[in-house]
């Protein structure tokens, strides 16, 4: 049964002085010289909340700027509310969260230290999110950044939402990444959830590419720092090597031969690919092959930059597919979608009728995963359906769900290298609902394509 209690008690002019102040939820009470001046003015015009001690002590609650701001401004009295409160620390926390968000708004990091607090006190996450009117799961997000030192660092010296604090965490052994997510959080907000994304997926294919070279340095190969291309000669790439039988040297036939080498790139999709050359194949007993000699000379630095380029926006664009999906899921789940969502889905089904033809056809599966609902198998019904049926309020949302999955299904990495108006339409629309577009979605909704010219000499070309 939720507490009814409500406390009583009488307005007292005091000595600021003669207040003690007890350990507040905010970690400082920060005064600015316009906030001491006007207590000097005016006075202290609303009540601070305190409590009388068994010694008869007045221990101020809530109004802990207040009492410091009318010390400091030489105040005689303030008007202090004296309330007969029990001494439990929980009860005392919880009422000056609620205070010091109804005068000036507690920021995240004072959040996490309050609720830090209360689960100190025994208090579960349920309850805590119960008596301080928060989701569970922020509640949940806070205790984890209000232990972990890094995170509360930057949330009080950066001032980072609670969100933002938490993803610092996933890169506690990484502070090359920390360092350059805070500075996005600093500057450039709207880009964290991007800027953290690509981080993820590059550590991922990191781990990849060294567990992958870590297994070949076991079976005793050379790991070059780097690719040969063909016009190199101090490795031979097996696949211009033939056995002494005249058959394709495979992987199995270099196992323990000497000067066995490889290569590992990692593609977008997480993938590794690795590519085989031995240092002296005619010692080894194999031979080149019939018109496997090099055909092309070295890149240019200007090939060379393009390549890079390539490679980075494809990764940029891997890691963006995923911030987008997330958002657009969060996007559905609003129980009011914005007034122009019927003329969204209208030109979907008009300026994207194949792609919404396409997706209807394999049974929208990223429609059902952008409204959090299971497709179930290949040949079972549509279960968009049923949830109309059900819940006859959110048919705008499943239309538009099947519009968004549609358009979402086609793009590729293709897209950002020759956007075509449909897909800048798309873009365009998602950024004016709010979704904060990552620099290699912002080509697809600029006026020309500058990729296009070397995108097609590169194409696939989107290792690590």
């Amino acid at each position: 049964m939720a507490d009814t209690t409500i406390h009583t008690g009488t307005v007292e002019h005091i000595d600021p002085q003669s207040l003690v102040i007890e350990a507040n939820v905010r970690p400082s009470a920060p005064l600015t010289a316009a906030f001491v001046q006007s207590v000097r003015e005016h006075g202290v015009l609303t009540p601070v909340l305190a409590r009388r001690d068994a010694q008869g002590n007045i221990l101020v609650r809530a109004g802990q700027r207040r009492t410091l701001a009318a010390r400091e401004a030489g105040v005689s009295t303030i008007p202090v509310y004296i309330v007969d409160a029990d001494e439990a620390t929980a009860e005392r926390i919880i009422q000056q969260m609620v205070e010091n968000d109804q005068r000036e708004a507690l920021t995240d990091g004072d959040r996490a230290a309050a609720f830090q607090q209360l689960a100190f006190e025994g208090m579960s996450v349920t309850a805590i999110a119960k008596r301080t009117g928060t989701k569970a799961k922020e509640v949940k997000i806070a205790l984890a950044v209000a232990e972990n030192a890094t995170a509360v660092s930057a949330i009080h010296e950066h001032t980072l939402t609670l969100d933002q604090a938490a993803v610092l965490i996933e890169f506690d052994d990484d502070p090359e990444a920390r360092a350059q997510l805070i500075d996005v959080a600093t500057h450039d907000p709207a880009q964290f959830a991007h800027t953290a994304q690509r981080a993820r997926d590059d550590r991922a294919r990191a781990k990849v590419k060294a567990d992958t070279e870590a297994d070949l340095t076991a079976r005793g190969f050379e790991v070059p720092d780097r690719d040969r291309g063909y016009y190199e000669t101090d490795y031979t790439r097996l696949s211009e090597l033939v056995t002494p039988e005249g058959d394709q040297a495979t992987v199995e036939h270099i196992e323990n031969a000497e000067g066995r080498a490889a290569f590992v790139r990692v593609y977008i999709t997480g993938k590794a690919d690795v590519t085989y050359y031995l240092r002296d194949p005619k010692a080894a007993g194999f031979r080149k092959a019939t018109g496997s000699g090099s055909n092309s000379g070295p890149m240019t630095d200007e090939q060379k930059a393009e390549r890079r380029t390539l490679i980075a926006n494809n990764k940029a664009w891997a890691s963006a597919e995923v911030v987008r999906r997330e958002w657009l899921t969060t996007f559905l789940s609003r129980k009011t979608l914005p007034k122009d969502a019927a003329a969204v889905i209208a030109t979907g089904l008009t300026l994207h009728r194949q792609a919404v033809s396409l997706a209807t056809r394999d049974g929208n599966t990223l429609a059902h995963e952008l409204l959090s609902i299971e497709r179930g198998g290949y040949w079972e019904a549509d279960k968009l359906a049923a949830l109309v049926e059900h819940t006859p309020g959110k048919a705008q949302h499943v239309a538009l769900a099947v519009v968004l999955g549609a358009v979402e299904n086609i793009t590729s990495k293709q897209t950002w290298r020759h956007p075509s108006p449909t897909d800048r339409t798309y873009f365009t629309q998602l950024a004016a609902w709010g979704y904060g577009l990552s620099e290699v979605e912002q080509i697809v909704t600029s006026a020309d394509d500058p990729t296009a010219d070397y995108a097609e000499d590169y194409d696939g070309d989107d290792e690590e």
